[in-house]
């Protein structure tokens, strides 16, 4: 046993009062926490859910809507304008009056082509006798044979401007008809280019009408697109005013050849308008559905395809996980790729920034602003009214 010298016994004490209260200090600290982790917290706008879908797929296409019949009716005489009868945006029928050409000189050039066809008729009439009485007499040997000549001669002659008659006639009645301007179809008035008073000539705009029922499109696209291109294709697009709607025509027409400038192929395709609704001139943005098929789709901003292998990052049980998968087919229209393979309809995957959170993380979703809004607002059921005490 060893023995501690007296002045060194203070000193021990103390010491070991120290190391008894380390120990305990050390103990309390180690102790360890039973609280579980907090789950991350992200908002609705950074999931989507996968869902089975129509996809459509082609290449991107812009032009305008313009009519698909259209008239631009110009003067076919001169003359005053003596009255017009409808106005821009005024719907017309077929042979209905737009206006009136005043038709004063050309209906004396037709009464003067007139009296010229009835003097040619009697002189072609009496040329004609004359001839039968002719070959009458060289029959009987009263006459020569040359004066026979002489009178087929002259009926021929007579006959030729008896015919230049009727064509001047025919022509000056069909200006006569002209002065008076008519619809050639059924549709609206998109311009009226002249007004009552104003002179005339030939080949001068008067009116423009189109028949909003049926509009085409015109549009290009690159010749790496050819091979999605075909007659009866339908072409998806849409148009300011129409936010949100897709509208659909069918293509009509392929150009033949190269747009030297632009290096694109023009098309033409028909768009519907029964109900008017569509007018000429619209910018068009769309596309050519030149794949359909059904599919699990998911939003573009669901897939990291900087890895060796596409991913999404799907939220499962409450929890974050990495999927490899196979992506079919891009719809550019609607930003959406179409997944073969890794995800399945309904499944949610995290969209944007959110993809970043590690795999395995606790995520909730919180609700939506308004939702949480309106259960804050929401007034509190009052409690019942206590009983009055006689």
């Amino acid at each position: 046993m060893t023995t501690i010298p007296r002045h060194m016994a203070p000193m021990t004490t103390l010491l070991a009062l120290t190391l008894v209260a380390g120990a305990c200090g050390k103990s309390g600290d180690a102790a360890p926490t039973t609280g579980a982790p907090t789950a991350q917290n992200i908002g609705p706008d950074n999931v989507a859910i996968a869902r089975t879908d129509t996809l459509r797929s082609g290449p991107a296409i812009s032009g305008t809507l313009v009519a698909d019949r259209e008239a631009r009716i110009r003067a076919e005489v001169s003359g005053a304008m003596l009255q017009t009868y409808v106005e821009q945006g005024e719907r017309v029928s077929p042979g209905m009056t737009l206006g009136r050409i005043d038709d004063a000189s050309v209906r004396d050039a037709q009464l003067s082509a007139r009296s010229q066809v009835t003097q040619a008729t009697v002189a072609a009439e009496q040329a004609a006798r004359e001839l039968q009485r002719s070959k009458t007499l060289a029959a009987a040997g009263a006459i020569a044979e040359r004066d026979v000549e002489a009178a087929e001669r002259a009926s021929l002659s007579a006959r030729a401007q008896l015919a230049d008659a009727k064509a001047r006639l025919s022509s000056a009645e069909r200006n006569l008809r002209n002065t008076t301007v008519r619809a050639p179809f059924a549709g609206v008035v998109s311009e009226r280019s002249v007004s009552a008073g104003d002179v005339v000539a030939p080949g001068a705009a008067l009116f423009t009408i189109i028949d909003p029922r049926s509009l085409r499109l015109e549009a290009s696209v690159p010749t790496s697109a050819l091979g999605d291109v075909r007659i009866g294709a339908p072409v998806l697009f849409t148009v300011n005013g129409f936010a949100g709607r897709e509208l659909e025509g069918k293509i009509t027409r392929i150009a033949p050849s190269v747009d030297p400038q632009t290096k694109q192929v023009r098309l033409l395709a028909s768009v519907p308008n029964a109900q008017g609704q569509l007018v000429s001139g619209l910018f068009v943005q769309g596309r050519i559905a030149a794949d359909k098929r059904v599919g699990v789709m998911v939003p573009e901003q669901a897939i990291d395809q900087t890895a060796v292998r596409p991913y999404v990052v799907r939220l499962k049980g409450g929890k974050v996980e990495r999927v490899d998968v196979e992506l079919g087919v891009r719809d550019e229209a609607a930003s959406m790729y179409e997944i073969k393979s890794g995800v399945a309809s309904g499944d949610t995957v995290l969209l944007g920034a959110a993809r970043g959170i590690s795999s395995g993380t606790a995520v909730v979703v919180s609700a939506p602003a308004d939702a949480a809004t309106t259960s804050a607002t929401a007034p509190a059921t009052p409690a019942s009214a206590p009983a009055k005490k006689n």
